[in-house]
């Protein structure tokens, strides 16, 4: 089966009660103005779903745990709002319901230096924690792209360019607030680097996409800011080429901070997008962090590497203000693919698979794409095995966004096939509900329904995301 071109559409109504509750407790913190509405009822993914009855701007774990009291009371659904970046429809009201929009919730909290950690509320951004840590010689590196909130990355199990050096969300959270479908509020983990007390609920959270819990406040690890940075660009012939040079950098154990593919395609939008002059065709960008001779010696057997496999143009940048600007079109990939068809929406998907097996992944997911004939590019944080494609799609043609979802099946079949996942850090959301059952299988998939059901007994947080 593929992934669902229309979700089901289930609205629980909303009693003017709960709507004039809401308004007694929050006054002008809660809207019911269409326009706000629409904001907070769609995301990045292709579907288009009619908008939560109300939205709610909460400052406080108080005002989320009080807005879940006054729903749970009627059965209406909660769904948390962070930067409204999901991309598999994590944030659509397919039951209706309330938007808790978190984004006020924006205080860093507490930043222990010296135990490298730091304590931020859901709705901090990760450029707005890097920037409050400037001073102290510390930084957040997990970084998905978008400026996304911590509390969404929590619930996504984010990950990003970085993840091949620090890891992903789900090893840098330590610690959770979270409110309880009841509106309890419960604190998971501790500042402690380790703990083998109990259930552990904070990686239970993390990845949950807030239909567990709604994620209040986060502590994270932090990292020394590297002695030294570099990054460089190098071209090569074709995708098969720089993936299988991706792979022999990471079995001779270089430490490479980042590590990310772009094909021509997407070479050619950041090009038109922010005006670089970069060879359209398949590279790879890499930063590389540590001591300067440290920095020095990795570069070096990268570039030796790379030239193994036919790389060339082989380019440093070594200026804060260079890497940026390089970085910066990376994260601008998915934007700029859609202006190069206007008016195209994106079906965009992720999959990981094992280091080994990521070339044979990649190539056929390119052959079928090129055969097929639709627009599309590919990206990858191919360090640790994980890539996106996005298929262009004109949203008037049904026929293409059917044929987009056949290519996506078959590309997430391909990675479950060669021992990945059906998505390495977008999270399943709507979208790929039914390859989570493939991939876990009917038992797992009760044990999670079971989980569900003691925590959210009426089935209110985000209701329909994960498993229908």
């Amino acid at each position: 089966m593929n992934a669902p071109i229309t979700p089901k559409i289930l609205t629980r109504p909303v009693p003017s009660a709960v709507l004039d509750a809401l308004a007694s407790r929050f006054g002008a913190q809660l809207s019911t103005a269409l326009a706000v509405r629409e904001q907070h009822g769609r995301d990045e993914s292709p579907f288009d779903v009619p908008p939560p009855a109300a939205v709610v701007f909460c400052e406080s774990t108080q005002d989320v745990a009080d807005a879940v009291k006054l729903a749970a009371a009627h059965d209406v659904p909660v769904i948390a709002f962070g930067a409204g970046s999901s991309l598999e429809g994590q944030l659509l009201a397919v039951q209706g319901g309330i938007s808790l929009d978190l984004t006020r919730m924006n205080r860093v909290l507490e930043v222990a230096a010296a135990d490298m950690l730091a304590t931020v509320q859901a709705g901090v951004t990760r450029l707005q924690l890097n920037d409050e840590l400037r001073h102290t010689g510390l930084f957040f590196p997990i970084d998905p792209g978008a400026d996304a909130t911590l509390g969404g990355m929590a619930a996504t199990r984010a990950s990003g360019t970085n993840a091949v050096r620090y890891g992903t969300m789900r090893e840098n959270v330590l610690a959770l607030t979270v409110v309880l479908a009841d509106g309890r509020v419960i604190r998971t983990g501790t500042q402690a680097r380790k703990s083998s007390a109990g259930y552990d609920l904070t990686r239970l959270m993390v990845g949950s996409e807030g239909t567990l819990g709604i994620i209040t406040e986060v502590t994270l690890r932090l990292y020394p800011q590297p002695e030294a940075v570099a990054a460089a660009v190098c071209s090569f012939p074709g995708v098969a080429q720089a993936v299988d040079c991706t792979i022999a950098i990471i079995q001779a154990g270089i430490p490479i901070a980042r590590v990310e593919l772009m094909d021509a395609g997407a070479v050619r939008a950041v090009n038109a997008h922010d005006h670089l002059g970069l060879p359209e065709c398949p590279l790879l960008l890499m930063e590389f962090h540590g001591s300067p001779a440290g920095v020095r010696e990795q570069a070096q057997a990268v570039e030796a590497l790379a030239a193994e496999h036919q790389g060339s143009d082989f380019a440093w940048a070594d200026t804060p203000e260079e890497r940026s600007k390089l970085w910066k079109a990376r994260h601008h990939a998915y934007l700029s693919a859609l202006q190069m068809k206007p008016g195209c929406r994106c079906v965009t998907t992720d999959t990981c698979v094992p280091i080994s097996r990521l070339a044979e992944s990649i190539n056929d997911t390119i052959v079928e794409a090129d055969a097929a004939g639709l627009p599309y590019f590919v990206v990858g944080h191919v360090g640790d095995g994980n890539y996106h494609i996005g298929y262009l799609i004109d949203p008037a043609k049904p026929e293409e966004r059917e044929l987009a979802e056949t290519l996506n099946a078959q590309l997430v079949r391909r990675a479950l096939k060669l021992g990945g996942t059906c998505s390495g850090e977008h999270g399943i959301g709507l979208h790929k509900q039914d390859f989570l059952r493939e991939e876990a299988g009917d038992d797992a998939l009760d044990v999670m329904r079971a989980i569900k059901q003691a925590l959210d007994p009426k089935g209110i947080l985000n209701p329909g995301k994960i498993f229908a």
